[in-house]
């Protein structure tokens, strides 16, 4: 069994920070793509930013040079760096991964269980 659990979200004022952090645990043979999405209220959940290996990263145009997603694959963590943080950044953030759990299987999409963050004054 696979859980990811996220921490970090909250309240912060425009122009704040806040750091995102996910970590992966259960049955884990690899781990591929680790990714950040969010989910305002009435709207589809969006890609925020995706680190399909520690090497690379791609992120959506709405949060380039605001947000930095980095990972760990010692720690089984991906974390979201949030910076300059605007006011239609607010939703439920959620880490996702592809995860393996035997080798010769194929890899499941894994989700954790959101944390709210929330931008006002």
């Amino acid at each position: 069994q696979v859980q990811l659990v996220e921490s970090g979200g909250g309240l912060v004022q425009p122009g704040g920070s806040l750091r995102l952090s996910c970590v992966a645990s259960g049955s884990i043979f690899s781990i591929y793509a680790m990714g950040w999405y969010r989910q305002a209220p009435g709207e589809e959940r969006q890609l925020v930013a995706i680190a399909p290996n520690v090497f690379s990263t791609m992120y959506a145009d709405s949060v380039k040079g605001r947000f930095t997603i980095s990972r760990d694959d010692a720690q089984n963590t991906v974390t979201l760096q949030m910076n300059s943080l605007k006011s239609e950044d607010t939703a439920v953030y959620y880490c996702s991964a592809d995860i393996k759990e035997r080798p010769g299987e194929d890899p499941g999409l894994y989700w954790g269980q959101g944390t709210q963050v929330t931008v006002s004054s």
